[in-house]
């Protein structure tokens, strides 16, 4: 379960210092644009640290973190600093939240994302996970280019009544309704688009947050309700 190759890639939990620290300055250069210095917070300590790196190389190309808990616990994952979770501490079994995730920016191989998935895919599967949750990033903190974005998340994806995360943090974005068009997938970023296909469903407000220069909405995961046709294909590459 540790370690996975396919084509040009291989994916493995990091297992020393160095790894992490490897992470980190890559989060440090995919988040803040910068190539030196290392990207670090409280959390670092309680995860467990995904590597994904070109073989032939052995070049970082992408990395991310996980954190198992249960629905009791849930207040001490990254995402509660941000969002109200209360709901959730009723949702049954075991929790992973997926955060930090990040591709170096000189890399966009889809097949990067894909290997990533697969060994969390073994990792739900092995850990019995019945729930995967983390934050989805918009690069910036103005939030006028997502308007029509965000107005589908509300009208397609929001999280049930009985889940529904709540506002926490001072600066939010409300979704609301807006015209939408054909660009507004386009517009979703990769990680919760893959979310999203799973039947992932969202917070109704994005947060504000200066210090990553993002905006990020809350997303969950429900094991049990992702379509079977696409447990298949995780399950294939994660072979």
């Amino acid at each position: 379960m540790h370690s996975l190759e396919r084509g040009r890639y291989r994916v493995r939990f990091a297992d020393s210092a160095a790894d992490i620290s490897a992470s980190q300055a890559l989060r440090k250069l995919a988040f803040a644009g910068a190539a030196k210095g290392l990207e670090t917070d409280c959390f670092d300590a309680l995860c467990d640290h995904v590597l994904v790196e070109e073989i032939t190389t052995g070049k970082l190309v992408a990395s991310y973190r996980l954190m198992q808990l249960v629905g009791t616990t849930i207040e001490q994952s990254y995402s509660a600093q941000f969002y109200d979770l209360n709901a959730l501490r009723q949702f049954g079994g075991a929790l992973l939240e997926l955060g930090r995730f990040c591709t170096h920016p000189d890399h966009s191989d889809p097949e990067i994302l894909r290997i990533a998935w697969a060994l969390m895919t073994r990792v739900v599967d092995g850990e019995g996970i019945t729930m995967l949750f983390g934050c989805s990033s918009f690069e910036g903190c103005d939030a006028a280019p997502y308007t029509e974005v965000f107005s589908m998340l509300k009208s397609r994806h929001r999280a049930p009544d009985l889940w529904r995360p709540l506002a926490k943090s001072p600066e939010v974005v409300d979704f609301q309704d807006a015209p939408m068009s054909s660009k507004a997938l386009r517009k979703v970023p990769p990680l919760l688009r893959t979310y999203l296909a799973m039947g992932g469903w969202v917070s109704d407000h994005a947060v504000v947050d200066r210090d990553m220069n993002t905006l990020h909405v809350f997303v969950g995961v429900e094991i049990a309700t992702i379509p079977e046709a696409r447990k298949r294909l995780l399950r294939a590459v994660a072979q």
